[in-house]
């Protein structure tokens, strides 16, 4: 094998490595022999020592070693073979569902054998079930393993030890040549941090001998692990900044007509409300943005109803002023269709011509709108993700607004820049979310972007009151319902997640609708859920908006941006179906009016610790930066940020929880590498990111 690029060879290379054993590798993402050095095990096992038998206790897993007194296969039900082997010290059971002649054969009487498995409580005393076991032919000679036992992370049809011989095969070939596994942080850092070198890291973690604990390496306090979390870390954070580089070698067009201030004043002064310092202080910072000569990449965070959306109308005003489009992505026709009826309304006194597209939009209407979008007579576009098909084409497209982005593909995003790049030159993307980034999150996912967070919620919002109660208190909930609506409030029933069944999911809700039909006879009650046809959802959505509907039982299709402020109820059913930061979104459609707002989270006892502790966070807080970090530490960052996009950052060895410590000095190294090491970028990224790179300029 040629050693010089020995570690880019494919596995197939590898001993023992044959066509089948390539696809389940491919599976683990495991293509070529550097893939298996960085293949860390899951867990540990210790066959470094021989328990005495007496010392067992149910609940260990451990190594003993004992001859076999009889062996026998129990007929009843599905055939097992059952030995009983012993030391001097006392005996232990062996059981085998699964057994084959040679097995049988090899398990006779005066056998002497080692066991490694979990001991178990079982008919005649403690027991081992399916140990791993070897037959000892000559005691002296027996020797333990000097090392920790690595278990790695496995796929169908793959097993432990065909895994083992090949990482095995891959670490001896760093071994022979340690040229081949090039140590790209530099000397310097690795000593201030007191991290090992890289080959030391890597034949640690895969082989630790016995002064290393268990507890340490499953824990990730080793510098072993830290040092490879700290490397990955680092290399997802350079190529976020190379991206950053790369956008500020783009042009873009400079909104210089800001500076026409009557405008603004005009519009500013026509907004039936009063701005927050928050929303002042974003808004100056975008404007700052669209007066440079490269494109602005900025994500505006705040939490539900602090104002995002007049916001983003502000920036989309400093483009129209410039004579630019702007284009408004929101990911359901829902949001789409508000979007449309606010940025119609601010902008009814101006000049410019508002127009919608979705997927519904057909015929001559749809034709409308492309024809106005081409020649330029639409000024501002609001849509779905209709807006970046084919037939899609911008006369002057200056500014994407793009509306709780982590719902959308990246290949989505993209498409949507590319319809307003000409030349060198593409437009201004601003990035609204409604789920507050967990600070570690935003650190390294969102570090090629500027981020503006709007960390105050408009006058008279009053923070919802939240109650955690149980299932069986339904029948006071309904008189509660019946009160609320007595005093011409309005009130939202939230069926949640069944499964990952959108059709089972419907079907709950159904009943729940038709059940509370039955119990509350004189409120208008209506269903709204993610089957429905779009026209009918916002048929309903609008008779909610206009009080012609008490009641609206609905799936969580409303968690984002619906408006009704005289719905000051909610109650959420099964919450602790739900993660926190998607309760979060969901509480936050109410308390949008002047009144008092409640909700009730009903869940299904027993509760599970983990269960009660997030429904407790939910109910002591109304912070969602709070919230979102707390969420991070209970269900990890693909969960949080939504539906696991793909581009979304996934980890080989870092963990976001775990290793947030290590984040506060990357930022630092990163330009400490630009300055000083930047051979070292590149290869960096490669080793860590791969292909995945492309992913980094959304």
């Amino acid at each position: 094998m040629d050693r010089v690029n020995a570690l880019n060879q494919p596995v197939a290379k590898l001993t023992g490595i044959g066509a089948q054993t390539v696809k389940r590798l491919e599976k683990l993402g495991i293509r070529v022999i550097q893939d298996l050095v960085f293949h860390l095990p899951l867990r540990y096992e210790d066959r470094t020592r021989i328990y005495p038998i007496a010392s067992l206790q149910a609940g260990m897993t451990a190594l003993i070693c004992g001859r076999v007194e009889f062996m026998d296969i129990l007929p009843r039900g599905r055939k097992s073979l059952i030995c009983r082997i012993s030391d001097d010290t006392g005996y232990i059971s062996l059981k085998f569902f699964h057994f084959s002649a040679n097995q049988h054969n090899s398990l006779k009487p005066g056998t002497l054998i080692s066991c490694f498995a979990d001991v178990r409580h079982g008919f005649a005393g403690l027991e081992m079930v399916h140990p791993d076991y070897q037959v000892i032919s000559n005691p002296e000679a027996y020797v333990k393993e000097t090392r920790l036992t690595p278990v790695y992370p496995l796929t169908e049809g793959l097993s432990q030890s065909t895994l083992r011989k090949a990482v095995k095969q891959a670490l001896s070939l760093c071994i022979s040549d340690p040229r081949l596994l090039a140590d790209w942080i530099p000397e310097a850092i690795l000593k201030k941090y007191q991290y090992p070198s890289l080959e030391e890291a890597i034949q640690t973690l895969h082989a630790p001998d016995e002064s290393i604990s268990i507890e340490t390496l499953q824990t990730g306090s080793v510098p072993a692990l830290k040092r490879l979390a700290f490397e990955e870390l680092l290399a997802h954070h350079l190529s976020l900044r190379i991206t950053r580089n790369k956008t500020k070698a783009w042009q873009a067009p400079v909104f210089e007509g800001s500076s026409d201030k009557t405008i603004v004043e005009k519009f500013l002064s026509s907004l039936p409300f009063k701005l927050t310092g928050a929303q002042l202080r974003v808004m100056a910072e975008i404007e700052a943005d669209c007066r440079l000569q490269h494109p602005m990449m900025r994500l505006v965070q705040g939490d539900v109803g602090s104002g995002k959306t007049i916001v983003s109308a502000y920036a989309a005003l400093l483009a129209l002023i410039a004579g630019y489009q702007v284009a408004v992505m929101a990911p359901t026709e829902l949001l789409a269709e508000q979007h449309n009826r606010n940025f119609s309304a601010w902008f009814e006194s101006f000049q410019t011509n508002v127009v919608y597209l979705t997927g519904q939009l057909k015929g001559k209407a749809r034709n409308d709108v492309l024809q106005g979008l081409a020649d330029g007579s639409a000024g501002i576009i609001i849509g779905t993700h209709a807006l970046f098909q084919e037939s899609v084409n911008f006369h002057r497209l200056g500014l994407v607004i793009i509306d709780e982005q982590h719902r959308f593909g990246v290949h989505q995003r993209l498409a949507l820049r590319a319809k307003g790049q000409q030349g060198s030159t593409r437009p201004h993307q601003l990035v609204m979310t409604a789920t507050p980034i967990p600070r570690t999150l935003a650190m390294l996912q969102y570090s090629d972007l500027d981020i503006s967070i709007i960390d105050e919620l408009p006058p008279g919002r009053k923070p919802v009151v939240t109650s955690v109660i149980p299932a069986e208190r339904r029948a006071e909930v309904i008189q509660r319902i019946n009160n609320w609506v007595g005093n011409k409030r309005q009130v939202y029933w939230v069926c949640t997640l069944i499964e990952e069944s959108e059709v089972l999911q419907c079907e709950a809700a159904e009943k729940t609708a038709g059940f509370l039909t039955g119990a509350l006879p004189d409120v208008r009650i209506a269903l709204i859920h993610g089957r429905m046809k779009s026209a009918d959802k916002d048929a309903v959505m609008r008779s909610f908006k206009n009080h012609r509907i008490d009641l609206l039982v609905a799936t969580t299709v409303i968690e984002v941006g619906v408006d009704v402020p005289n719905a000051g109820l909610m109650i959420i059913e099964n919450p602790e179906r739900l993660g926190l930061s998607q309760l979060h979104q969901l509480r936050g459609r109410v308390g949008r009016g002047e009144g008092d707002s409640y909700c009730l989270l009903m869940y299904q006892p027993p509760l599970s610790d983990t269960a009660r502790q997030r429904l407790g966070i939910l109910r002591d807080t109304n912070d969602g930066f709070v919230i979102a970090e707390k969420d991070l530490e209970l269900r990890g960052p693909g969960e949080v940020m939504g539906t696991r996009q793909t581009g979304a950052v996934h980890f080989k060895i870092a963990d976001l929880v775990r290793d947030a410590g290590l984040l506060e000095n990357i930022q630092q190294t990163g330009e400490q590498i630009f300055n000083e090491a930047p051979r070292a970028i590149q290869p960096l990224c490669d080793r860590w990111l791969g292909a995945s790179t492309d992913y980094a300029e959304v």
